[in-house]
């Protein structure tokens, strides 16, 4: 069969139409040739979400995005978007926005519901939300820091200001003179300690062998703490005070015999004083008087009279 130049004109600028159509919707995301859903979202904002982003569910990529554009004056968005896997989900399923990192854009996914009666269809509007990527909770950060910072850096200014005012160049002086005396005095106390190190060092027996001592004697004193705690002290408490007592009536039958009346009798302390004092005069006298007590006659001599010597003491 012969066809005639306008049959075939007519053929190719249909085939034309076609083909222009069938790639402008594969451009767009949208297959002609396989039977899918589409399904809408609206949202407020829904930057970095572009035509062809991928629609997953449960991480599955299930479709595109296939337009964007707006849903009423308020400036709210509608999103369009095709599903070609034939899970089931409910109509309340959520679509959800997210991602959107330094590099890759946002996608959409589809959080499934199963409620029996309620599945999806197609041309269906699915509730939407947007969760925030990686920029947003970054910039939510930095926001309130950004701000604290700006406030310190002011204050910070401020204090600096207000301490260039007061250091005068005398105070300026005096700091450097103290920093200076500071620098000296860590020098010392450097010295000081490279000193106490070659104590230490030389003499790091010794004080091996006084903390071994020391820890015998505290082991010792444990002992003797626990001999101690050993001992009955109530028993001892009672030996004690049985022998206060015999010792109490003791003394107390002295007092009231003949000891004790000779310990408060003045008149026999007298006496005796009195006694002991004509014995010692009469030892005394007879040392240096002995012819007044003495007499030896050998040949029957009549003896001789008495004479006082001239250091008696009468």
């Amino acid at each position: 069969m012969k066809f005639t130049r306008e049959v075939k004109t007519g053929i190719l600028a249909v085939s034309a139409i076609a083909l222009l159509i069938f790639g402008y919707s594969f451009l767009k995301g949208k297959n002609l040739l396989e039977n899918d859903r589409t399904f809408y979202a609206i949202y407020d904002n829904v930057e970095g979400l572009i035509p062809s982003s991928p629609v997953t569910i449960n991480g599955l990529v299930v479709g595109k995005v296939v337009s964007i554009d707006f849903a009423n004056s308020q400036g709210s968005l509608v999103v369009e978007f095709n599903v070609d896997s034939e899970f089931e989900f409910s109509r309340n399923s959520l679509a959800k926005v997210y991602g959107g990192g330094l590099i890759g854009g946002k996608s959409l996914a589809i959080i499934p519901k199963y409620e029996k009666g309620l599945e999806a269809k197609d041309q269906d509007t699915l509730p939407g939300r947007v969760e925030e990527g990686l920029l947003e909770l970054v910039n939510d950060r930095l926001t309130p820091l950004q701000e604290k910072l700006e406030v310190a850096i002011v204050s910070a200014d401020s204090v600096l200001t207000s301490v260039n005012g007061i250091l005068s160049p005398k105070t300026q002086d005096n700091i450097n003179s103290l920093v200076s005396d500071l620098s000296v005095t860590v020098s010392n106390f450097k010295g000081a300690s490279g000193s106490l190190k070659n104590i230490l060092s030389g003499n790091e027996e010794k004080l091996n062998r006084t903390f071994t001592n020391l820890d015998e004697m505290s082991t010792d004193l444990n002992q003797f703490t626990n001999n101690l705690s050993k001992v009955d002290v109530d028993k001892l408490a009672t030996d004690v005070e049985t022998v206060l007592n015999n010792i109490n009536a003791t003394v107390s039958k002295l007092d009231q015999g003949t000891i004790g009346k000779l310990i408060k009798d003045d008149k026999l302390y007298d006496n005796l004083e009195r006694t002991t004092k004509q014995l010692e005069l009469l030892l005394e006298d007879l040392r240096l008087n002995p012819k007044r007590y003495v007499h030896i006659s050998v040949f029957g001599k009549k003896s001789e009279p008495y004479e006082q010597p001239a250091d008696s003491i009468n």
